[in-house]
């Protein structure tokens, strides 16, 4: 099990060391970090199996004591989210391929390799159990996005990356200094110990940290009202870049937030929390209806779904929790899909303005169905996955007596299905337009076709499978209040390195 947690993450900068060595040659670059990827989803694929069958895993690196030592922690949580992302950047790397080998594209030398540092930090984002380490694939993770965002060298992306990387550097700032303040308080980062240690200090200094983390990992999940770098910056980056910005980066900070704040019982935030989720939620889709560009009301969906979540994990009950995970899972890939689509709405019609486009259905009915599908869920319309994640967490603020935030919730539901029906009626349901499709051999739009279509399935297998899906987040929210198996205890397992 310990070769099967390194994979995760040691594949993908694997294959992405050998692309850029052979980064001059096009097909050897993207067959070596393809396979790192794939090596490394499928290792997540063989963590789920082995998780859900003996428990968590947890993998001392060196063999160091935990208040001093590199801990990866392999827990149901983790196990459930590593492969949803994983298979995203797979999908997503398909694509880039298809994308990359077109008559108008560019093709970077750096990009897919990039991908797979990018695909590194997310991995050892999820399976760390230390702070220290998590700081560092937070880092891993900004080096690469940063030149992702900004390697095709135009003046919009630019300006929008350094919007990005300010904000970014700032909240890794106040990571550090929160880092020394928890060290001094507790003598550890180990997050096994703080679920000890912390409740013990004083309420005051809890109350502190629990804060000062909230705003550090809200700064990276982009909730109100440290969002406003997102919407600016994502819609300049190439499809397949903000696709799996979309995906996964602001769902590692939710995923920090989710585990450090409910690993160490900061029950106390909660109203705090509840309020920003119900302002994000809102902000978010009133935002996104207020956009004419597809790629800038998918952005601002980003933030009002995150605002859900955010409210699951404000409630701090087990239900509310267990709603939070599964809704992590399931926008990853329905997220991914919609800026997939958006590229290939881009590259038929060479605009994402409503204005500009027009009649696909009719012209493109297998693009039109793969949009639909995404679109639904994410608006929360049965039988899909979206509808399954946005009734558990209402229902367990409704639990709660926190009808107000349920109605929020419920209107910024509504709020998100008349912007989607916005892009529905100006991009595939209006007026044909005049536009020349984009050059593209046949080959490359299938691949592309295809990877869009991979990460349609993902989210449909949510759908389908979403009972048993929600009963193990629900073992994981159960799980995340206690550290035992972090520390590696019976019933868990640990293994040695």
């Amino acid at each position: 099990m310990n070769t099967i947690i390194a994979l995760t993450i040691l594949a993908p900068l694997v294959g992405a060391a050998i692309g850029l060595l052979v980064r001059t040659k096009p097909l050897a670059r993207d067959l070596s970090v393809l396979t790192g990827l794939v090596v490394a989803a499928l290792a997540s694929i063989a963590l789920v199996v082995s998780v859900e069958a003996d428990g968590t895993h947890v993998s001392r690196v060196g063999g160091w004591a935990p208040e001093l030592g590199i801990v990866l922690v392999a827990d149901l949580f983790a196990a459930l989210v590593l492969p949803v992302a994983l298979l995203l950047v797979v999908a997503v790397e398909l694509f880039a391929i298809g994308q990359r080998r077109n008559a108008w594209a560019s093709n970077p030398e750096f990009a897919g390799p990039l991908l797979g540092v990018l695909a590194a930090g997310v991995s050892l984002a999820f399976l760390t159990g230390d702070l220290f380490t998590l700081f560092v694939a937070f880092e891993l993770i900004l080096v690469s996005s940063y030149v992702l965002l900004t390697h095709q060298g135009r003046r919009a992306q630019i300006q929008a990356g350094m919007t990005y990387v300010v904000m970014n550097l700032f909240a890794s700032t106040l990571f550090l200094f929160g880092l020394a303040f928890v060290y001094a308080s507790t003598r550890t980062v180990n997050l096994a110990l703080l679920a000890e240690r912390i409740p013990e200090l004083p309420w005051g200094v809890r109350m502190g940290i629990g804060a000062w983390f909230f705003v550090v990992f809200g700064s990276k999940a982009a909730i109100f009202p440290l969002f406003s770098w997102l919407p600016d910056s994502y819609p300049t980056a190439p499809t397949t870049i903000t696709a799996i910005f979309a995906g996964l980066l602001t769902k590692v900070g939710i995923y920090s937030m989710i585990r450090f704040h409910t690993i160490t019982g900061m029950d106390d935030l909660g109203p705090v929390l509840l309020v920003v989720a119900a302002i994000t939620m809102l902000v978010g889709a009133l935002g996104a209806l207020a956009q004419s560009n597809i790629k800038r009301i998918l952005s601002f969906h980003i933030i009002s779904q995150i605002g859900y979540m955010l409210m699951g994990l404000g409630l701090f009950s087990a239900a509310g929790t267990a709603g939070a995970i599964f809704f992590l899972v399931h926008h990853m890939p329905v997220k991914t899909v919609l800026f997939l689509v958006g590229g290939l709405i881009e590259n038929e019609l060479r605009s994402v303005k409503l204005d500009a486009t027009g009649g696909l259905a009719a012209r493109r009915p297998i693009l039109a169905l793969l949009f639909a599908i995404p679109a639904l869920s994410l608006a929360g319309i049965p039988p899909f996955s979206g509808f399954v994640a946005k009734f558990a967490v209402v229902s367990a603020a409704i639990d709660q007596a926190q009808a107000p935030l349920a109605a929020a919730a419920l209107a910024a539901g509504a709020l998100t299905l008349l912007s989607m029906s916005k892009i529905w009626i100006g991009v595939f349901w209006g007026p044909t337009t005049d536009a020349t499709p984009v050059a593209t051999t046949r080959t490359n739009h299938r691949l592309m076709l295809g990877a869009t279509a991979l990460a349609v399935g993902g989210s449909l297998f949510i759908s389908v499978f979403a009972g048993t899906i929600f009963d193990l987040s629900q073992r994981a929210a159960d799980s995340l209040r206690d550290p035992v198996g972090y520390l590696g205890s019976e019933p868990s397992r640990e293994d040695g390195s």
